[in-house]
């Protein structure tokens, strides 16, 4: 007969087991989390952001994932360029912060902070695609990662593996935008570990420059007319004298170009050359190839709409495989307890105002799509006008998965909107950017920053080059800095009613309406410099010498 004593003990640890749900059902009821981001996929791009191309109905699978979750319009990036972009996002830090100020900026894996942080929340982790950080992705439990930029097609992934990194490599046939969706896949159903949920960073090189399609789109809006900016081909009011010059002095060097305006870096040099045509389209009709002796107007249409084209292509190429990876989520069981997150790592110009690239703090380069799916706790159908950038996605990603943001990270979780489409009381009504490289490679854009509420626009072009003159000695980034190029431009400041003009064609600065609100924008933006750390002051006081003297302007 069993011991009263004893009975009462093995009762109540049974009872106590009972209470303590296994593993499983613990990691069960954590969403999966895929966060999907393409490069220099802009807004303009979409169905869903109701621009010029929307007709064409670039992105329906995109669009189907977007209403049935949330849709972000005032989404923004804190610096438009690709490497910047990545490291805030993956540090939740602005780039002063982090240090990444340009394209030769890496992060360590020491400041890989959201993977670390979504481990310590029980998360098997991956990245799958384009990094572009330059140090191993080794926080993460598999990555598999194009080199640099990497190629379109016919890509090499670097893996772990028996070798230092970057020495293990995998070789893949077929188009990158496949090949990524292929080893994604893969990963969710053979390689990670079941009993975890999973944290999937899921990145394409799709649709950067080059444009190098998949041939199965070759035929893909072939006999259709894409719709044009006005801003092509009359730019208006649009810039100052630091994008511009004295006269219109520096127009043919300030801003890479569709026309032929950019004398050393237009879309039709890259087009039409007997290079880039016979990577991106080997099936090319030459005597369809542009002619650098037509007229202005016939150049711009003609190159305009081959590089919306070729952009697209790489667009669908893009949504179609996203439509791969929902199915195979569907067929596993997992759609519905997996958050979908879709993003750009910047935005893009697609011909306003006669520019292509990013960059700028102009909209279309600074605004960022995204959207988030996850039917257990967002509405469907819903659509915001709060503002977020993407210093802000990791403290989200975080806090969805169950965990606190650490103190580190810069931006602010919008969990609360997600849950309720609200902002909660003292959400920030702007946004801040910085665009550190000057003058940099062909695209030639001046260092700038600025402040962006949800009505205004306040950009100040400090127009000052990387080196400090008085201290030739002083580290600089020649990598991204030293080219012929090597000029200061003129500061200016441009301010846009973006109620009146969305298009930011008429700069206002100089309109004693707006004297008021320009001042007090830039007392935010003072306030804004200050809580990020973003003073020159300590480490770049030839910039701050400018800065204070042309502040009043």
């Amino acid at each position: 007969m069993i011991n009263k004593t004893l009975f009462i003990v093995i009762f109540s640890v049974f009872l106590s087991c009972k209470n303590v749900s296994p593993k499983k059902d613990i990691t069960e009821k954590q969403p999966n989390i895929i966060f999907i981001m393409s490069d220099d996929h802009t807004t303009q791009a979409f169905g869903i952001y109701g621009s010029r191309l929307a007709t064409l109905n670039p992105t329906p699978t995109l669009d189907k994932i977007a209403n049935e979750g949330i849709i972000f319009n005032n989404c923004f990036v804190t610096n438009s360029i690709c490497t910047p972009s990545r490291a805030t996002i993956i540090t939740g830090q602005y780039s002063q912060t982090n240090g990444v100020l340009d394209l030769e900026g890496h992060i360590p894996v020491n400041k890989q902070y959201l993977p670390q942080e979504m481990k310590k929340l029980g998360y098997e982790t991956a990245v799958v695609g384009k990094w572009h950080l330059k140090n191993e992705p080794a926080t993460f439990d598999f990555y598999a990662v194009l080199p640099g930029q990497g190629k379109y097609h016919n890509p090499v992934f670097r893996t772990q593996g028996s070798k230092p990194w970057p020495k293990n490599t995998i070789n893949k046939k077929g188009h990158s935008s496949d090949n990524i969706t292929d080893i994604s896949i893969d990963w969710l159903k053979h390689k990670r570990d079941k009993t975890k949920p999973f944290f999937l960073m899921h990145h394409y090189k799709a649709p950067h420059d080059d444009f190098e399609y998949a041939p199965r789109y070759k035929d893909y809006l072939e006999d259709t007319f894409i719709p044009e900016p006005a801003s092509l081909y009359d730019n208006k009011n649009n810039g100052s004298i630091a994008t511009r010059g004295k006269n219109d002095s520096l127009i043919h060097d300030i801003g890479s170009s569709v026309s032929k305006r950019n004398t050393v870096r237009n879309m039709g040099m890259r087009l039409w050359s007997d290079e880039f045509t016979k990577i991106s389209n080997p099936n090319f009709d030459p005597s369809k190839r542009i002619k650098p002796n037509m007229s202005d107007k016939a150049y711009t249409h003609e190159t305009y709409q081959e590089y919306l084209k070729r952009y697209l292509r790489c667009v669908k190429g893009v949504d179609d495989n996203v439509a791969r990876l929902v199915q195979f989520l569907k067929n596993e069981g997992l759609y519905e307890n997996t958050i979908i997150v879709y993003t750009g790592d910047q935005g893009f110009m697609l011909g306003e105002h006669d520019y292509i690239d990013k960059r700028w703090m102009y909209e279309e380069s600074q605004r960022m799509p995204f959207f988030l799916r996850y039917p257990e706790k967002i509405k469907s159908g819903t659509r915001t006008d709060a503002i977020i950038n993407n210093a802000d996605f990791a403290p989200t990603l975080i806090d969805l998965a169950g965990g606190t943001p650490p103190k580190k990270m810069q931006g602010n979780s919008f969990k609360h909107i997600l849950e309720t489409g609200e902002e909660p009381k003292g959400w920030q009504q702007s946004t801040y950017y910085r665009y550190w490289m000057h003058m940099a490679h062909a695209h030639a854009n001046p260092a700038h920053f600025g402040i962006r509420t949800k009505q205004y626009k306040l950009i100040f072009f400090y127009g000052k080059y990387w080196v400090d003159t008085n201290n030739p000695d002083a580290e600089w980034n020649k990598d991204s800095w030293g080219n012929r190029f090597e000029m200061h431009t003129p500061t200016a400041w441009e301010f846009y009613d973006l109620s009146k003009d969305p298009q930011e064609m008429n700069n206002a600065y100089k309109n004693p309406e707006y004297k008021d609100i320009i001042t007090e924008l830039k007392t935010q933006l003072i306030a804004k410099r200050e809580a990020l750390n973003e003073e020159d002051l300590d480490k770049y006081p030839h910039i701050q010498k400018v800065i204070d003297a042309h502040w009043n302007d």
